[in-house]
C-alpha cells in the first residue's frame, strides 16, 4: 500500500470511529471473546497486531489523525466565515476576480485539487496577487498604484468593496501610488513585495518568499510563475491583476 493510499484508508477508518477504543472493539470477533473472556485483554491484543481483521493502525497515528481531520474542519467553518465575499450577490467582472482570490490571499496558500494535495507534503504553493488601478478619487483627480491584496486583506475590511458600499482604491502606503495632477509618486515594499523602483526600464516587484521578479510593463512578460490579467471593468478607467504563484519544496 503506498502512501496515498495509506492515508485515505487512515482517513476512513478515524471518520467511522469517535475513539481508539471504538475502532479496537469493531477488529474483536464472538469468538476472540469466547476465548479470551477479557474485553481489556481483546483490545490490547488488536492494538499489538495480534488479533484483528483489518490492518494494524497505532493509537497515536489514529490520534494524530484525528486531530488533524478536526483542526482542517474547523479551520474550513472559520475560514468560510472570514470570507467577506462570501454571499454578496456581485456582478461587477472587477469584484468577481477579486472574490475569486480572496480566499487563496488571504490564507497565503494556493487552493488545491485533490491529486495537488496529495503532492502538498512536499511542494508548498502560494498566490500572491498584485491588483492595478487607474482611477479618480474622490477629489476628481486621476490617480493609480499596485496593491499587495494579501496584505491589504489582512489590514482593512473588505466587506465594504464586496458590498458596493466603497471603491477600492490606491493609497500613498501601498505598493506603488501616483497622482496623476499632483505629480506625487510614492514607493512602499510590502510584507510580500520589494519594490524595486530605480530600475531604468520601469517599475518591478521582488515577491520575498521566492525572489522571483514580477514586470508589471504591459510591454513585458510578468516574470517567471506571473500572469497578467486585465480586467473589463465599469467600477475603473483601468483594472489589472498581477497573479504570482511561488512554489517551493519542503
Amino acid at each position: 500500500m503506498d502512501q496515498e493510499e495509506g492515508l485515505k484508508a487512515m482517513d476512513n477508518i478515524v471518520t467511522q470511529f469517535n475513539t481508539y477504543e471504538d475502532f479496537l472493539d469493531s477488529q474483536i470477533t464472538t469468538v476472540d471473546l469466547y476465548y479470551l473472556e477479557d474485553e481489556t485483554l481483546a483490545r490490547q491484543l488488536v492494538e499489538l497486531g495480534h488479533r484483528g481483521t483489518g490492518e494494524r493502525v497505532k493509537r497515536e497515528d489514529f490520534e494524530a489523525r484525528k486531530a488533524a481531520i478536526e483542526i482542517a474542519r474547523l479551520a474550513e467553518r472559520t475560514q468560510k466565515k472570514t470570507l467577506t465575499s462570501a454571499g454578496k450577490d456581485i456582478q461587477d467582472n472587477f469584484l468577481t476576480a477579486l472574490a475569486m482570490r480572496e480566499e487563496d490571499n488571504r490564507n497565503g496558500k494556493l487552493s488545491l485539487n485533490q491529486q495537488e494535495a496529495n503532492a502538498a507534503y512536499t511542494l508548498k504553493k502560494q498566490l500572491a496577487s498584485v491588483i492595478f488601478i487607474r482611477d479618480r478619487n474622490s477629489h476628481g483627480q486621476e490617480i493609480s498604484g499596485y496593491i499587495d491584496y494579501a496584505h491589504r486583506l489582512k489590514t482593512e475590511d473588505f466587506e465594504v468593496y464586496f458590498s458596493g458600499k466603497k471603491r477600492l482604491l490606491p493609497r500613498p502606503k501601498d505598493m506603488s501610488f501616483y497622482n496623476w495632477d499632483t505629480n506625487i509618486a510614492v514607493c512602499n515594499s510590502s510584507p510580500n513585495y520589494q519594490v524595486i523602483a530605480d530600475n531604468p526600464e520601469g517599475l518591478l516587484f521582488k515577491f520575498k518568499r521566492d525572489r522571483k521578479i514580477l514586470n508589471v510593463d504591459p510591454k513585458e512578460k510578468p516574470g517567471d510563475n506571473s500572469t497578467r490579467i486585465p480586467i473589463p471593468t465599469e467600477l475603473y478607467i483601468q483594472a489589472v491583476i498581477f497573479d504570482h504563484i511561488s512554489r517551493r519544496k519542503t
